[in-house]
């Protein structure tokens, strides 16, 4: 069996200034294990929840990327940027104008995208093109065209307005792009905008309250704490928590062993489902296996993903 102590997934509180590289390098040195993943590029310039895998755990980095996120983001009107943030180069904007704005007519502007909207990803962005990052070919002064691309916005609201700043909470599916979100908002009002500073405050299950920084880690593994250290790793299966659990008999834990096939009676009381649906399956000991489809169909569970 696997050695669950160092297989699991981390919440980091990313601060403003790190990449997500940098933060995967640093929880590699803490913990000291070569097997570390991040879950999806954070920008340098933002802070938040940047869940992080160690070990067998990686295997999930995508399906946690796929996963919709929460920011807390501050837009800045009457400025537009390069970057479509505050660390670029000032392009345009009317800041006179943003001032005269209505908080009404500032409503109707950010509602306007709620919903599934076609987003053109920012030349200061990770995309790759061509071979090339995107953000490589902006910083030699070149652009290229980018399709836009189908992204949905699952709720957003204003949560104060003190001009030229409006901060807004937004809830949106992978691939959106909060500067771009930013700077379309703030050309819809004829004064543009960019983002003034980010904050990614949910990724899935995972939320800031509950996120560590990279300093309390330090602390605990320069002090020897490393139980304390270990317990803030949260289990593999957390991953997967709205999926039921179901446990293999000890004569079928070997075919799980082998990522083999299994029937219904290979599971302990399993009560059975009418349609197809991820499990959870676990060794009989209690140890996490697996991520199992069950068809029943076939009255089959099928391997999904290993682990």
């Amino acid at each position: 069996m696997s050695d669950p102590v160092n297989n699991g997934i981390l919440n980091i509180s990313k601060e403003a200034g790190y990449t997500s590289f940098d933060v995967v390098a640093v929880v590699r040195g803490i913990f000291r294990q070569k097997k570390v993943g991040h879950t999806g590029t954070l920008d340098p310039m933002a802070t938040g929840v940047l869940p992080v895998a160690l070990g067998k755990a990686t295997k999930v980095c995508g399906m946690i990327t796929d996963w919709d996120k929460e920011y807390i983001a501050e837009l800045l009107l009457g400025r537009v940027t390069d970057t479509l943030d505050v660390t670029g180069t000032t392009e345009g904007g009317d800041p006179d104008k943003a001032m005269l704005l209505s908080e009404k007519q500032i409503e109707n502007a950010v509602m306007n995208y709620l919903g599934d909207i076609d987003q053109i990803p920012p030349m200061y962005s990770a995309l790759k093109m061509d071979g090339r990052r995107l953000y490589d070919i902006a910083r030699s002064g070149g652009t290229v065209e980018r399709k836009p691309r189908r992204v949905s916005i699952r709720e957003i609201e204003i949560l104060s307005i003190d001009l030229p700043a409006v901060r807004i909470r937004v809830l949106c599916s992978k691939g959106t792009y909060i500067r771009s979100l930013c700077d379309d908002i703030g050309r819809d009002l004829g004064c543009g905008g960019c983002m003034k500073s980010l904050v990614r405050s949910r990724v899935g299950p995972f939320d800031l309250a509950g996120a560590h920084s990279l300093d309390e880690l330090r602390q605990l593994a320069d002090e020897g704490r490393r139980d304390e250290l270990l317990s803030l790793v949260s289990p593999v299966d957390t991953v997967f928590g709205e999926h039921p659990p179901v446990t293999v008999t000890r004569d079928a834990d070997r075919l799980l062993l082998n990522g083999n096939k299994l029937t219904a009676e290979d599971m302990v009381s399993f009560a059975g489902c009418d349609k197809k649906q991820l499990f959870r399956v676990y060794h009989p000991d209690g140890e996490f296996a697996a991520v199992y489809v069950y068809d029943p169909g076939t009255g089959m569970f099928t391997p999904e993903k290993m682990f």
